[in-house]
């Protein structure tokens, strides 16, 4: 196998053999300024069209709260008092501080169910209210089109797409169906550290508050389609320990760095060899599982042999648990390192989140289907096997996460529109006696 899975790697790093994965299409960026004339809209004219409508405002005020994960504290009080305002009884759940930042406000989960209710809910909205740094503030303004249609009109901010519009849709998609079917038993949560890791969401479904719910309905960018699945998640760290030297003289000293880089040649490279020859495996629904070293540290000057070296490294899982993975990782970077000087060592440990592929429903009609690459809180919630998951929501994860953070008002409109849809289906179910109520 050592043969094998070395040619393999040597022809993929070389480029003899390229990867039958093409790289995916990239949406066109919302909003950028033409240079032709068009009709326009005046500033105020911009802010009376938000002002004018509920889910719009209450996107514009959810987006103008800065709360990178660790920061959640003015967001969470203020979801909570909207909530209380509109009659639902909200619990608000107190989650530790994220390590290094314990002098922070107190963060909480929001957990809300309309005051009338004597039984616990049967269908859950959630999605999340941390954002990723930086803090980008809320804007509205005009596409480049020549119309002045205003569900053209582009919001942006952190967190526009990832994930409060979700939050604003599924709030309004609650507080809709409520107002025609007062009796539906819908609870709304918003949880906080979703970017990193999920303490928020791995609190709630530790906690009593995790009842025998039948239907989960997730949040997040999923460009209006409802998500057949996402991959797994697996982290690790590469590690290599040698000794220093004088960089005159090399042999003096064990190099870190000479040890740690054939390991990390060939874990970037082990998604694309077969899992026959000793790579990770791929899937047909999935595709390839996927590596990306993101951060590389070593030495501490040019002119001295680095006795450390450390690499972090995200796996995407296409297929299998990430025990198997853990173990193909190993064998690769034992093999690649036996003939190394200094110490190499993995660390499964230090990274908290690790699960297999996560698959959904998609049993409702009217909605396009789609798998995606990113993480989700899906995993983090404790269900019944039997419960129905769904994943879906406004907006797109090509520009989550960036300066063009964006999404249009006619997205979270129809967001709105499908959130109450996947409800409505629900609901149905339950009538039909097909979950027990």
């Amino acid at each position: 196998m050592k043969f094998s899975l070395y040619l393999a790697a040597a022809a993929i790093i070389s480029g003899v053999q390229g990867s039958p994965h093409p790289a995916p299409q990239q949406q066109q960026l919302l909003g950028v300024p033409s240079s032709a004339s068009q009709p326009s809209y005046s500033q105020e004219g911009l802010d009376d069209i938000i002002s004018d409508s509920p889910l719009l405002s209450l996107h514009r005020d959810l987006v103008k709260i800065e709360s990178i994960s660790g920061n959640e504290h003015d967001v969470g009080l203020f979801v909570a008092q909207y909530l209380e305002a509109r009659d639902f009884t909200v619990v608000k759940q107190e989650v530790p501080p994220v390590k290094g930042q314990e002098d922070t406000k107190t963060r909480y989960n929001i957990y809300a169910t309309p005051k009338s209710y004597t039984q616990p809910p049967s269908i859950l909205l959630t999605s999340h209210i941390d954002t990723v740094p930086p803090f980008i503030p809320y804007s509205v303004r005009q596409p480049d089109d020549s119309t002045l249609d205003p569900d053209n009109l582009i919001l942006a901010g952190r967190g526009s797409v990832d994930a409060k519009g979700s939050v604003a849709a599924q709030i309004f998609a609650t507080l809709e169906t409520l107002s025609s079917n007062p009796d539906a038993r819908l609870g709304l949560l918003f949880v906080v550290g979703e970017e990193i890791g999920g303490d928020g969401m791995k609190l709630f479904s530790n906690s009593t508050l995790n009842s025998n719910f039948e239907t989960v309905i997730f949040g997040e960018p999923t460009e209006a389609a409802l998500v057949a699945g996402h991959k797994g998640m697996l982290g690790f760290k590469v590690l290599a320990h040698g000794s220093a030297a004088h960089s005159g003289y090399p042999w003096l000293g064990k190099s870190a760095v000479s040890a740690i880089l054939p390991a990390l040649s060939l874990v970037d490279v082990l998604g694309d060899i077969p899992a026959e020859e000793g790579g990770l495996p791929s899937s047909p629904k999935y595709g390839p599982t996927t590596l990306n070293i993101g951060v590389i540290r070593a030495g501490v000057a040019t002119n001295v042999v680095p006795s450390e070296a450390w690499a972090d490294v995200a796996v995407r899982l296409a297929a299998g648990t990430p025990d198997e993975a853990r173990e193909i990782i190993q064998r690769a970077v034992d093999e690649a390192v036996e003939d190394a000087e200094a110490e190499v060592v993995l660390d499964f440990v230090s990274h908290g989140e690790s699960y297999p592929p996560q698959d959904l429903d998609v049993d409702v009609d009217g909605f396009n289907v789609t798998t995606v690459n990113y993480g989700t809180d899906v995993p983090n919630l404790a269900v019944g096997a039997d419960v129905k998951r769904y994943l879906y929501g406004p907006g797109s994860i090509f520009v989550a996460h960036g300066d063009n953070e964006a999404l249009s008002i006619r997205q979270i409109k129809e967001a709105v529109v499908g959130y109450k849809k996947l409800i409505e289906a629900a609901l149905a179910r339950e009538k039909k006696g097909e979950v027990a109520v």
